[in-house]
């Protein structure tokens, strides 16, 4: 099976609440999944399947906690790296998911593959993002095959 590296960014906690789900639901299904609150590149598996899980902070901004790690990001190539992404946010700003469209938008410049359409989960419309994050995850995981490579 799969293993997965969970990137966290969160300013207020929900980020690691959904992050816990996911590497709960991973396991579920056999894959193995570390959740890294303070990411750092050189701790960070690159071999295995990174899923980016952040919230939007201040005016479009990455939470603090990700901040270096995405800058470090623009220093490799990523070309043989494989992602998922999932963003959390509030509608009613005009920045809505920035901070996760920013981390796909750094991770494709760097050549990493995106391995299925990112979710945006708007905390308005859903007070308890995880739910919507595990059905995401659900479908994704029965729509491709993932496997160690």
């Amino acid at each position: 099976m799969a293993k997965f590296e969970i990137i966290v960014g969160s300013v207020l906690g929900a980020s690691e609440y959904v992050a816990d789900a996911l590497a709960e639901t991973l396991t579920k299904h056999g894959h193995s999944a570390n959740i890294h609150l303070s990411p750092d590149f050189a701790e960070i598996n690159n071999n295995a399947i990174w899923l980016i899980c952040t919230s939007t902070h201040g005016a479009g901004d990455l939470p603090d906690n990700i901040q270096t790690f995405a800058q470090q990001l623009s220093q490799h190539d990523l070309s043989k790296l494989k992602f998922l992404v999932v963003g959390l946010g509030d509608s009613s700003y005009d920045t809505f998911c920035y901070a996760a469209q920013h981390m796909e938008n750094i991770l494709t410049n760097a050549k990493a593959t995106l391995l299925y359409p990112a979710i945006h989960i708007d905390v308005l419309n859903h007070p308890i993002p995880e739910d919507v994050a595990v059905e995401w995850l659900n479908n994704l995981l029965q729509s491709i095959q993932l496997s160690d490579e």
